[in-house]
């Protein structure tokens, strides 16, 4: 099967083990960035790993507890989900401003102070007084987490050979899965003992573990270069990335599959704790389990691209994301477990293919890359949980179903519009002189 596209190098489908041993470019020069089993590649992977895991815990904190939410103040699935809506809508605002700031202060300098700021956000997000206070203190922390994304992919395309991208990227991927699924499972049971609140600041405190952990570990970039703060240039860089049609339609596979994954995750509490199946908090908890899925399938992303190229990666992502999402209709929880397995290790997988070629595509300006990636990324899980809970209040668990297959479709569309364009455009480079 050739490369997934035919309009970015075609090294960013090699398989996730590069070797450590020393490597030159074109000129001869002697390759000092990181490869696995090399200097400082486990520290780095690892940091960025607990960076992640602190990112989808402290963002999604109240995603498994909507309920408890919703009966402690007295609202509506919908009212709550912006609880969840609000940091993934802050974080998307935020995260282009945040990775220009990472151009001209460093990567390593802006994750550390993003999760200082987001990790004391939320140790007072337990004492909301009010559903309004608690949307409010969800959107700064939200903003703050803004500059760890895009900085970490960022740092990871300079830092890391350009074999081992994918692998590493997938690794910070993992963490976010991992983040989500302890997050929401801690919470879960934490929550069913000692309320909603203990449960969101216990997750408050694994942040502060996690980002200590992260500063001490994370390696000193040597391949920064520091860029300008002028809006002038800010802009240009951006119109440059939004003008490139392969960065466009990554960015849009990013949102929609995360519209998925937002809305489902988000009232698929409210379905389990209704009939047939009324499961407590706790239990509901454990189903997070499921993330760990998510931690193989983005963290193999690259041994994927390199058997079925980019394009076929993402159809197979989106593919396994739609039967998923038809199991889950079932009333039965066996079932509607497996098809949460299939969701979560389609999104995760088509999530890491798509970043990661985000980061590989731009040659100049990457954090403002992954940072438009990240933002789009963000759009589609605020959309997808507002839109998801609307969704379920009007039709049941079928209308959020319903929402996930369309934006399914989407990202088959958009694949294959990439492949004709592909098509098209190698068509048209001239023939190899004989």
């Amino acid at each position: 099967m050739p490369s997934a596209s035919t309009e970015a190098p075609t090294t960013v489908g090699a398989t996730a083990s590069a070797p450590a041993t020393d490597s030159r470019d074109a000129r001869g020069t002697r390759d000092s960035r990181m490869a696995p089993g090399g200097p400082g590649y486990r520290r780095m992977s690892f940091a960025l790993f607990l960076a992640g895991v602190a990112t989808f815990a402290l963002l999604y904190s109240t995603q498994a507890l909507l309920p408890l939410v919703s009966t402690d103040f007295g609202v509506s699935a919908s009212e709550a989900s912006w609880t969840v809506s609000a940091a993934t809508g802050g974080l998307a605002l935020f995260v282009l401003p945040m990775s220009a700031l990472s151009e001209r202060f460093g990567r390593r300098t802006l994750m550390t102070a993003s999760l200082v700021v987001a990790v004391a956000v939320g140790l007072l997000v337990p004492f909301a007084p009010s559903i309004g206070a608690l949307v409010a203190l969800r959107a700064v922390q939200g903003a703050a987490l803004a500059g760890l994304p895009a900085s970490a992919t960022a740092y990871l395309a300079e830092e890391v050979r350009p074999k081992a991208l994918i692998t590493a990227i997938g690794l910070f991927v993992a963490g976010n899965s991992v983040g989500g699924m302890s997050g929401r499972v801690i919470t879960g049971w934490v929550a069913q003992e000692l309320g909603w609140r203990v449960a969101v600041g216990t997750v408050g405190v694994i942040a502060v573990a996690c980002a200590v952990a992260f500063r001490l570990l994370l390696p000193a970039p040597r391949h920064f270069t520091p860029g300008s703060l002028r809006p002038r240039v800010l802009v240009r860089t951006v119109r440059d990335h939004l003008s490139n049609p392969l960065l466009r339609r990554l960015y849009a596979i990013g949102a929609l599959f995360m519209m998925v994954f937002g809305g489902v995750y988000t009232v698929i509490g409210y379905r389990l704790t209704e009939a047939p199946f009324s499961l407590p908090q706790g239990i509901i908890g454990s189903i997070f389990l499921v993330y760990l899925v998510g931690t193989v399938s983005a963290s193999t992303a690259g041994r994927l691209v390199g058997r079925l190229g980019r394009r076929g990666s993402l159809y197979l992502a989106g593919g396994t994301t739609a039967s998923g999402l038809l199991l889950s209709l079932a009333d039965s929880l066996p079932l509607v477990l497996l098809g949460l397995v299939l969701i979560t290790a389609g999104f995760f997988a088509g999530h890491a293919v798509a970043s990661s070629a985000v980061s590989h595509t731009a040659v100049r300006g990457r954090a403002q890359a992954s940072a438009l990636y990240q933002s789009a990324y963000y759009v589609g899980s605020s959309a997808g949980s507002t839109m998801g809970a609307v969704a379920f209040h009007a039709g049941g668990w079928g209308g959020t179903v319903v929402l996930g297959l369309l934006a399914v479709l989407g990202v088959v569309t958009i694949t294959v519009f990439g492949s004709h364009a592909a098509r098209v455009q190698s068509r048209r480079k001239p023939a190899p002189a004989h």
